[in-house]
């Protein structure tokens, strides 16, 4: 390679013998005389009670699982725990680590309770775990694993297409042939030459795995790829969740986009249809089976395939109120002869469609059979996503979560008048326009780097021919089904209809949060009002957030890729966001909304802000981020497509922005995005993030990688410590990496100020410099570091490491001549003062400077930066409505997501660290 002039050769050895003691265990822990103070006040912890989000209770759905955070040395890995109700009352549980601090005691645990836990409040408490009346067990046998929850039975495949073979409840079968359906049309054309056609794709299985197996929850993971002939693509990975007692269970269904779409072509791999696919035997009468599909709000549709309600002839009033009420009907010979003597004249309705194809508008329809016309049935602004079919013997409910949000989504019943009826929920209705994934321009010329950044001045887009491609972005839905002895009736339909659209969720309360000290401890404190001045700052907090999520609603920032994303940047000019507008477009968790949102929801357990920032890491975890190939493990840049710009960046796959969600709830797949950056620093080996402006000759090297101390490292330490708490497969190797990268940072010559580092892939260190430089970025810390760096020195006893962290906290926002005193050289010109008073006040609380506690506030009210919030702006929306805009809604046009970000996160960290020193 072509070296750095600032970093030797003979400095990577220099950098080994410095980080050697890293690896070893008495170097980590905190220091003993911590963690017996620590073990001492958390000697005896108290009950946790447990409550869920929304109202309602577990309600229709098959389980919950909660994750619950503990003060280090709380309890050591192996303790058990017990759930009563605010009776008193014994309730199942199953409990399994997540996370475990340095000394080996559980930080996090994961608890499910499964249904029938009532609608109250739960306690949490060491003991012994009751056990559930219907225990689910899993059999891997024959070609199957089969998961009995005690009330159904469901038998899932090892190989084949069949994803679900078969449901049973008692003796009955309710659904069988679960599998996945893929339509792809190989050809877009833009004119009007007629309908494509296109090729059917069924699921293949690769793999399944049980990843838990009772008593309370089970959870089985199946891999594969979708296939037509010789070709398999598209992979997925699906998961399917049981819980004792439960006559349904949950689906979490992923897939990774690995075709081809060339930009100015018409030929690739578009997706026509994407969906999920059940046969449901029908045993009853045609006028005994009943269809159920969710409308708008609490509307729904409740039909029989075989009316006989409405007729000329009146079979009877109980007749037909029982038919209403999805019940077995009286003996035909019963009722009105007129009727019973001509029911082969009743149409029989087999088929219905529900088509949500926008976020404002679905249509419903049915027909008779294939080869006959559409009747339309109706059709409303957002259906619920949920649907029923069967009779008074048994039948399958249905239901796709976040159905309107995710559009183009549909619901397909078909041959509900033969034996057998299909279901088909589609995550990627066929009746949409297909899935076109093409870069949005031609490049305009943009050939070489000088074009690239040259036109970066102007639309703020880093484009680069090749890099807008969307082959190894991921996008996860969630699905419920149940396995119905008869045709549920209407409040039972309505449950669990709700359980499809919010799904429910158990919570531990702020205060645990805030007493276990996760997530950077210290930095966030329940919300408090008890001055003018932070109520202030609170009505502050609470404006911004409402304000975005009216936002998402009136722009209506939807569909399948978007949805849990929010813009960046506003055109005052339009009335609009700068939706068209490069890199001003989707914000991509840039400035990190993503650890605002949840930042706010940890100290307020408010479930709007948990709902928010839920879509939010659904989104940014899988669509922005590289799942396969070259960038697997990169992020991309906000911009048009959220796939589209060409600066791939760790700091966009930031495992950061996940922990949050996965250690809440124990979601597997989110644990998955995390697991899978623990290598993420090879990919510093593929791709250079600044190869456009770098002016020192550079080649990557494996024993010599340019990583910054920044926006890079905070993104990998996170993943490594991550794993490392997770005690993953790969922990040892991560603690390690944890520790020799934050030792070598700390021996640099001017620490986190020196800005960079040639970091070895084989070592995990970064080799030390002969000389110092000071190179500091307005972007290196709003990206995580500051709570990172926070957990890790709460963590790891390295008082280096800390020097050098805090002396970058202490300096940032101090004057030039402060930073030329202490550095040889000022930082140059710096932004974002506002979000980096929060770094002072973590320095104050560290140092005890009261004078760091004043300039934090001074600098979080009075920053110069044209970009930072003033208390002088007019905090409140302003109404807007046509012709300025395209829908009536509101507009706060000083508001940028970048700057909103930061706002959020300064305030709630310094209400907390040094809230009491507010002037």
């Amino acid at each position: 390679m072509s070296p750095d002039p600032r970093f030797p050769r003979r400095s990577v050895l220099k950098a080994a013998a410095v980080a050697g003691a890293a690896t070893q265990a008495s170097f980590v822990l905190g220091g003993n005389a911590a963690r017996a103070a620590t073990r001492s006040t958390a000697a005896d912890p108290q009950p946790v009670t447990l409550d869920w989000l929304e109202d309602g209770g577990p309600g229709a759905a098959p389980g919950s699982t909660v994750g619950v955070p503990w003060p280090m040395g709380a309890y050591e890995k192996g303790q058990e725990f017990a759930v009563t109700t605010a009776d008193g009352k014994d309730v199942p549980v199953q409990t399994w680590p997540l996370a475990q601090w340095p000394d080996g005691s559980l930080k996090w645990t994961a608890h499910a309770v499964g249904p029938g836990t009532g609608d109250g409040k739960l306690t949490l408490k060491a003991g012994t775990a009751a056990e559930p009346r219907k225990r689910v067990t899993v059999d891997t046998h024959g070609g199957s694993v089969t998961v009995d929850t005690g009330v159904v039975v469901t038998k899932l495949g090892t190989s084949g297409s069949r994803l679900v073979k078969t449901v049973t409840r008692g003796s009955t079968e309710i659904a069988k042939n679960g599998r996945l359906v893929l339509l792809r049309q190989g050809e877009i054309e833009d004119g009007d030459q007629g309908a494509q056609k296109y090729e059917r794709f069924d699921s293949a299985i690769h793999r399944t795995t049980v990843e838990q197996d009772g008593p309370v929850r089970a959870v089985v993971r199946v891999d594969g790829k979708h296939r037509h002939g010789n070709r398999s693509w598209l992979p997925f990975s699906v998961r399917f969740y049981f819980y004792a007692g439960a006559d349904s269970f949950r689906m979490v269904h992923t897939i990774t986009y690995d075709g081809t779409q060339e930009p100015g072509t018409s030929s690739g791999d578009f997706i026509r249809g994407l969906g999920v696919r059940f046969t449901v035997p029908l045993r009853d009468e045609p006028y005994d089976r009943h269809i159920r599909i969710a409308g708008e709000g609490t509307g729904m549709l409740r039909e029989a395939v075989k009316g006989v309600t409405g007729l000329r002839r009146d079979p009877g009033a109980a007749v037909q109120a029982a038919q209403f009420a999805g019940e077995k009907l009286p003996d035909p010979a019963t009722w009105d002869q007129r009727v019973t003597t001509r029911l082969k004249w009743i149409p029989e309705w087999g088929d219905y469609t529900l088509s949500q194809l926008s976020a404002d508008g679905f249509t419903l329809r049915k027909r008779t059979t294939k080869g006959h016309g559409w009747i339309a049935a109706g059709g409303g602004r957002r259906a619920g996503g949920f649907g029923y079919v069967g009779g008074a013997s048994g039948g399958l409910s249905f239901g796709l979560r976040d159905f309107w949000e995710k559009f183009p989504a549909g619901l397909d019943i078909r041959d509900a008048q033969t034996d057998e009826a299909e279901v088909t929920l589609w995550l990627w209705s066929p009746e949409a326009q297909p899935m076109d994934l093409r870069f949005y321009h031609d490049g305009m010329g943009e050939d070489t780097y000088a074009k690239q950044l040259d036109a970066l001045q102007i639309t703020y887009e880093d484009y680069e021919p090749g890099f807008g491609t969307p082959y190894g972005i991921a996008r996860t839905s969630e699905l419920v089904f149940w396995a119905n002895a008869s045709t549920p009736k209407a409040e039972t339909l309505a449950a669990q209809a709700k359980a499809v659209r919010v799904l429910p969720q158990l919570a531990a309360p702020p205060r645990q949060l805030i007493a276990a000290k996760v997530f950077g401890p210290g930095l966030y404190a329940e919300p408090d009002r008890s001055t003018p001045a932070k109520a202030k700052i609170e009505d502050h907090l609470d404006f911004l957030f409402t304000y975005y999520k009216d936002q998402v609603e009136q722009r209506r920032w939807y569909g399948f890729w978007d949805y849990g994303d929010i813009m960046h940047s506003y055109d005052t000019a339009r009335h609009q966001w700068r939706y068209d507008v490069g890199g001003y477009a989707w914000d991509n968790s840039e400035l990190s909304p993503d650890l605002w949102l949840w930042y706010a929801y940890l100290r307020s357990g408010r479930a709007d802000l948990f709902r928010f920032a839920e879509a939010m890491t659904r989104h940014t975890g899988e669509v922005d981020v590289y799942h396969l190939g070259t960038w697997a493990g990169l992020g991309t840049r906000h911009g048009v497509q959220h796939f589209g710009d060409s600066a791939k960046q760790q700091r966009i796959a930031n495992t950061t922005y996940r922990r949050f969600y996965y250690f809440l709830t124990g979601d597997e797949r989110v644990g998955d995005l995390m697991h899978a950056n623990v290598d993420s620093d090879e990919t510093f080996l593929v791709l250079d993030p600044l190869r456009k402006i770098r002016t020192e000759p550079y080649t990557p090297d494996r024993h010599a990688l340019s990583i910054g101390f920044g926006t890079d490292w905070s993104g990998l330490v996170s993943a490594w410590l991550t794993e490392w708490e997770r005690r993953g497969p790969e922990w040892e190797k991560a603690r390690a990496r944890v520790l020799s990268t934050m030792e070598t940072i700390a021996a640099q010559p001017n620490g986190f100020v020196q800005g960079s580092g040639l970091y070895d892939l084989d070592t995990g260190e970064f080799a030390i410099a002969d000389e110092p430089v000071v190179s500091v970025s307005h972007l290196s810390a709003v990206f995580g570091l500051n709570e990172l760096c926070a957990e890790l020195i709460y963590l790891v006893d390295m008082p280096k490491f800390k020097e050098a962290y805090l002396d970058y906290c202490r300096y940032f926002n101090a004057t030039k001549a402060e930073q030329k005193a202490r550095y040889g050289h000022d930082f140059g010109v710096l932004l974002l003062f506002q979000g980096h008073s929060r770094l002072d006040a973590y320095a104050a609380v560290q140092t005890g400077d009261a004078s760091l506690a004043s300039r934090a506030w001074q600098k979080f009210f009075h920053s110069k930066d044209t970009w930072d919030y003033k208390e002088s702006n007019d905090w409140s929306a302003q109404k807007i409505e046509g012709p300025v805009a395209l829908v009536e809604g509101s507009e706060v046009p000083w508001v940028s997501t970048n700057a909103t970000a930061l706002y959020g996160l300064a305030a709630i960290e310094n209400l907390a660290l040094v809230g009491d020193r507010m002037p």
